[in-house]
Formats: C-alpha cells, structure tokens, sequence
C-alpha cells in the first residue's frame, strides 16, 4: 500500500508491522566533494521552501491543502470504477478541514465551502449511478 502526495507515492508499512527504522544519512565528510556540493545545494534549496512556508500565512497553505484533498476525492470519483469508500473519506476530511475552520481559512473559505458543495453533488449522483462492488474502496 502507499500514499500519495503530490510529491509521489510513498509507501506505508502494514499496520502490524514497526516502521523499519531510518537511515542516518552520510556524514557530509564521507562525501566525495561533488556530492558535498549537491547536499548543500539540496539543504538551501528545502531551507528556501521551509522560509517560503513561513512567510505564507497558514490559511494559504492549509487552503492549498485542501484543495489536493478535493483532488483526491474527485480521481476517486471519476475513475472508472468510482472507488466510493475513498472518495468519501476524501469528502468527510475536506468536510473536517472547511467545517472545522469555519471563518479561518481567508480568502479561499468561499471556493473551499463550494468546492466541498459539489463534491457532495458529485459523490451522491455517483453512488447512485455506481454498481454494488463500487463500494469495495
């Protein structure tokens, strides 16, 4: 099973089993100098998206967010095989996030709360076009 994000699949342990423990990366002095280079490269590159995150203000960021959510859920209901315990997962946190916050999300909470209202449409007029098996997830 994996995860998706916009950054790519990652995959997810089973629950029963420990995540496998992580790594510790090279100490930058085993490096050869190229890729000491391509580290620090790395480093102020995820150090210039860490300040870009801090200057935006966490309604933009969490409103982006959520949108990748409404995403979710509408691939979910648009496959071929509408894959509706998914789709309503998607539905419930997008709901979770937009109801939750209400009045704190700025500008983005009248497209979000809209976005949530179609959605519902969308999931409903699905479920009741879809087959029996579409609610195997």
């Amino acid at each position: 099973m994996s995860l998706w994000t916009p950054g790519g699949d990652h995959p997810v342990p089973p629950r029963d089993t420990a995540p496998a423990p992580a790594e510790e990366p090279p100490a930058s002095d085993d490096l050869a100098p190229e890729d000491q280079a391509q580290l620090q490269a790395m480093q102020a590159e995820m150090e210039e998206v860490r300040q870009g995150l801090l200057a935006a203000p966490a309604s933009v960021v969490i409103a982006n967010h959520a949108m990748g959510i409404y995403e979710l859920a509408a691939i979910h209901l648009m496959s071929e095989q509408p894959r509706l315990v998914e789709a309503s997962l998607a539905v419930d946190a997008l709901a979770a996030l937009v109801e939750g916050l209400e009045g704190r999300l700025g500008d983005a909470e009248p497209t979000l709360r809209e976005a949530l209202g179609q959605l519902r449409a969308a999931y409903l007029e699905v479920r009741g076009q879809a087959s029996p098996d579409a609610n195997a997830g």
